[in-house]
């Protein structure tokens, strides 16, 4: 079993993620299977869930990332930024409508991640979406922040990064952050259907895309060659 797989529902490509955290393979696997859905499927749609009940996706993999960066392996950690800033800009422009369906926590960058799709369901009862980073003494960057606004009203942006406030599926529905809060035997079905009933056109998808996040890609665009030279300080 890879790190990463999917199968196709009709037009809808649903990927399975079997890594929930983000390191310089896990990364690298995961871009190759959007290109290859992109490249040799005809689908319309992507869903992206997870494999496990009660983590949708917890960000870095810091017990590999900290070491490095304490050691000062700065080329790793270059390549490895560049690649993790690749990864959210291939998901945000993706040329299909993209559904996060989230199935248990989605905490720091892979709350980021959540942000980027276009659609977003979530497990009710058990997962938080949560941007920990104050507790860890670890600074978003820019292009996280930006991400962040797309998908979440401001007011809670600056209550979630301040505080690390752990938002329930139910209070997501309810400031329209995701589309809605479903029980587990649920979310899968629901995901699909919101998917299948949609059936656009890449070309028109990615036409609006480029449009509605230009201001974002801009930011990506500067942070992309900076890395980690001032994350961490």
């Amino acid at each position: 079993m890879g790190m990463y797989e999917y199968r196709l529902d009709e037009q809808v490509a649903l990927l399975t993620m079997n890594e929930n955290k983000f390191n310089i393979n896990s990364v690298t696997e995961f871009l190759s299977v959007l290109n290859e859905i992109e490249k040799d499927t005809d689908a319309k749609a992507l869903i992206v869930r997870s494999s496990d009940e009660k983590i949708w996706s917890t960000g870095l993999d810091l017990e590999w990332l900290l070491p490095l960066v304490q050691k000062g392996e700065r080329g790793i950690t270059d390549v490895f930024t560049a690649k993790l800033n690749e990864l959210f800009k291939m998901m945000l422009f993706y040329p299909m409508i993209t559904v996060g369906a989230i199935t248990g926590h989605a905490f720091a960058g892979g709350a980021v991640l959540a942000c980027c799709f276009d659609f977003r369901f979530m497990r009710k009862g058990r997962g938080y979406l949560c941007f920990p980073e104050v507790n860890l003494g670890i600074p978003l960057l820019p292009s996280f922040t930006a991400l962040m606004k797309k998908a979440i009203p401001m007011d809670l942006v600056e209550d979630m990064q301040l505080t690390a406030r752990k938002l329930t599926a139910e209070e997501c529905e309810a400031r329209h952050i995701i589309v809605k809060a479903c029980s587990m035997d649920e979310l899968m079905s629901e995901a699909i259907s919101f998917a299948k009933g949609l059936n656009k056109e890449r070309p028109i998808v990615t036409k609006l895309k480029n449009v509605m996040h230009r201001d974002i890609l801009r930011i990506m665009e500067v942070e992309d060659p900076v890395a980690l030279k001032s994350w961490f300080g």
